[in-house]
């Protein structure tokens, strides 16, 4: 319900539009009507109305300047004058002061209905802009400390200029820092120390005080504190020469380092970067401490790591990998679990006695790992990602955060590896004594038939055969095609009018005496006293 005031020094004008006007109907309220614009305005402040319907000639305060002062200081109330014809430059200069609309002398209720209908229309319109406005300044307001971290974080990665970093700067209310700067990362190591991982919400709360932890140690020294969407915290400290700076920053990262652990029984990594002496030059600056964190890799967990006294050193001679992979791919393919998990350990002790640019180790790594899923794919391993359970052995390597974590890693997948190999091998060795034990039940009939025959069918060698042929069947080739051949020959005695030479050729003796011999030794008679035995059986029953 809008609040609407008349103003008429004619009393007959008042009535006549108070009783012929439905106001709750048309959405106002009439909260008064007077007689002179004095009275009008000096009501405006207790009564605060939405619209106001004046005359313009009246005694004391016209309506020309009674909608100038509401213009001036009630800015959303609307205005319309009542004029006559008479009046009509009077009702000029009231538009000209911004008068909502005019309506002539006489009026009709009819008029007067569709002009109160249209302001209606339009108040509501402006009462819900009003709310949306409202509604966004809350918003803004619940949103200013991620538009804050945000515009930080803007600041350390991506190219600002000087103006632009100040202004933002005040608008957060952020104290503007003087030259030198340095930014220093913070990273949790890890929340499964203890062996209990904490719930998401657990995980949120323990980052949110480290964060708060940096904000208070920092902050004591005017710094910046912010955390990224990596989930890591980043503090900007300034206000000194490059090397005091430097050497207050690695305190205060030992601050909380020890803070933290003591406090919140987590451990933290910190990257301290290079001091630069611009505001728009702390991406330089940021990214160098990205890199000194890398150096976790290298240096191990729960430490402050500072990018000039890791890159400062001299590097190291470049090693190409080539003698460890040759290694590894060895012990893949002919050595044993322990093999491979001995020489993995080799590999990244002698990593870590490297001095080498972080991606070194990650290009000597993934060079080791290109190696080892060529060579577990040469060995039968289609898929060697899907038998390690991992999604990508090359990309997965950076999850990790020190080398003994990827020294680990690599142990696991090698042996889920080696055992999708053993059973993979298992598998093509059973196919290979299957093909083969089908092949001497097809050809027992050729006397020729072979050891070396055999191997060239399952293509494997006579030693390799004779081994796998024997693990499988527990017998040796001699023995499983002469007790083939046996029992085809026993078949033919007890269903055939053969004679025994007969027989012996069809199973594959040419000497019928040397068959003769083989069929005594393996079922206790000849051929001869075997088929007798079998028929006087059948005799008697």
């Amino acid at each position: 319900m809008y609040k609407i005031m008349i103003v008429d020094d004619e009393a007959i004008v008042r009535e006549g539009i108070k009783e012929h006007i439905d106001w709750n109907g048309l959405g106002f309220e009439l909260v008064g009507d007077y007689a002179s614009g004095r009275e009008a305005w000096e009501a405006m402040e207790q009564l605060r109305p939405d619209l106001v319907l004046s005359d313009i000639c009246m005694p004391f305060m016209d309506g020309l300047e009674l909608t100038r002062l509401i213009r001036t200081r009630y800015p959303f109330v609307k205005v319309i004058i009542l004029t006559g014809f008479d009046d009509f430059d009077y009702a000029q200069q009231a538009l000209r002061l911004k008068a909502y609309d005019f309506i002539l002398k006489p009026i009709t209720a009819a008029d007067l209905r569709a002009l109160l209908t249209k302001v209606k229309g339009e108040l509501d319109e402006e009462t819900r802009q009003r709310e949306d406005l409202t509604r966004l300044h809350m918003q803004l307001n619940q949103s200013l400390p991620l538009l804050k971290e945000r515009f930080l974080e803007r600041w350390a990665t991506t190219a600002m200029g000087d103006a632009e970093i100040r202004e933002r700067l005040r608008y957060f209310g952020l104290p503007e820092p003087l030259p030198d700067y340095v930014a220093m990362v913070v990273d949790i190591d890890d929340f499964g120390g203890s062996g209990h991982l904490p719930s998401d919400q657990d995980q949120e709360l323990l980052r949110f005080a480290v964060y708060n932890m940096v904000q208070e140690i920092v902050g004591q020294e005017n710094g910046i504190a912010f955390r990224t969407r990596e989930e890591r915290v980043v503090a900007i400290v300034s206000g000194l020469a490059a090397m005091p700076l430097y050497e207050l920053a690695y305190q205060l990262a030992e601050t909380i380092r020890q803070f933290v652990e003591k406090y919140l029984n987590l451990t933290v990594s910190l990257g301290v970067g290079r001091v630069c002496g611009a505001l728009e030059q702390l991406p330089h600056a940021y990214k160098s401490a990205l890199s000194a964190l890398e150096y976790r890799l290298l240096l191990g967990k729960n430490q402050v790591i500072g990018i000039v006294d890791m890159e400062g050193q001299p590097p190291a001679a470049p090693d190409n990998g080539a003698e460890w992979n040759r290694l590894l791919a060895s012990a893949v393919k002919t050595g044993t679990t322990a093999d491979v998990h001995r020489l993995i350990e080799q590999l990244v002790a002698h990593l870590k006695t490297s001095r080498m640019p972080i991606e070194g180790y990650y290009w000597q790594i993934q060079s080791v790992i290109v190696t080892l899923m060529n060579t577990v794919r040469e060995l039968g391993a289609d898929e060697p990602r899907a038998a390690a359970g991992e999604r990508n052995w090359l990309t997965d390597v950076y999850r990790f955060k020190t080398l003994d974590e990827i020294q680990d890693w690599l142990k696991h997948i090698l042996s889920l590896a080696l055992e999708q190999i053993s059973e993979q091998r298992n598998r093509l060795t059973h196919m290979q004594v299957l093909r083969a034990t089908e092949y001497i039940r097809e050809h027992y009939a050729n006397d020729k038939l072979s050891l070396q025959e055999l191997c060239r069918h399952t293509l494997m060698s006579t030693s390799y055969f004779s081994t796998v042929f024997k693990q499988q069947l527990g017998e040796t080739f001699v023995e499983y095609l002469t007790r083939v051949r046996i029992d085809k020959a026993k078949e033919l005695l007890l269903h055939t009018p053969l004679k025994s030479y007969e027989i012996a050729a069809q199973v594959g003796y040419a000497d019928p005496n040397y068959f003769s011999l083989i069929f005594k030794k393996h079922s206790g008679l000849t051929p001869t006293e075997y088929r007798d035995n079998a028929a006087a059986k059948e005799t008697r029953r």
